[in-house]
């Protein structure tokens, strides 16, 4: 059993990490679907209230409340699966959540990218409102996430990937990191 988790501000590639997974029937368990499932919950737009709602929820039930939302459903799917991939880490807290249930199955990667390659895929999706439509600017929800300790995850990632290059070279990262494990990733992409 081996769950792996990513970290990432928007933008950076996590999205695309599940879409890999998929792809290999690799289960996914998205943390933001989590916190849009409580938007809807509180009758809440989760397009514009996700941050909001995040915040809400780890101010009600502490730092830890949507990794402990999310253990049962990895859980599940590590009945059916010997991988299952985390989208969504958000804190060192979270990182100290995922360690202590899955002790040393358990692995974190950051995927980073420079502010303006990640602003360019969020415009790009279209999915996010803008300021203009009562969301985020791209700016206030790097300091969004970065305020729920987002630097200490990051910092503390097994293995960073680099997603500047092209689409096929992230992809092909991903697929190696989730079939052959992250000695295997290491030791094919480290210098």
């Amino acid at each position: 059993m081996t769950v792996i988790a990513t970290v990432g501000l928007p933008g950076s590639g996590k999205g695309e990490a599940a879409n890999v997974a998929e792809e290999l029937d690799v289960p996914v368990v998205t943390m933001g679907d989590v916190i849009r499932a409580e938007c809807r919950d509180r009758d809440l737009d989760p397009a514009t209230h996700h941050g909001q709602v995040a915040k809400a929820l780890r101010e009600e039930n502490g730092p830890a409340a949507i990794a402990e939302r999310s253990l049962p459903l990895i859980e599940d799917a590590l009945a059916d699966s010997d991988v299952v991939l985390v989208d969504g880490v958000r804190s060192g807290v979270e990182v100290d959540e995922f360690e202590a249930a899955f002790d040393g199955e358990f692995a974190l990667v950051s995927i980073e990218a420079p502010f303006d390659v990640r602003a360019g895929r969020i415009d790009e999706r279209g999915r996010d409102k803008g300021e203009d439509e009562g969301g985020e600017s791209p700016e206030a929800r790097d300091e969004r996430e970065l305020g729920f300790g987002m630097g200490e995850a990051i910092d503390r990632a097994d293995v960073s990937i680099d997603n500047t290059d092209s689409l096929a070279s992230f992809r092909a990262r991903i697929r190696t990191l989730l079939t052959e494990g992250v000695d295997a990733y290491r030791s094919q992409y480290s210098p």
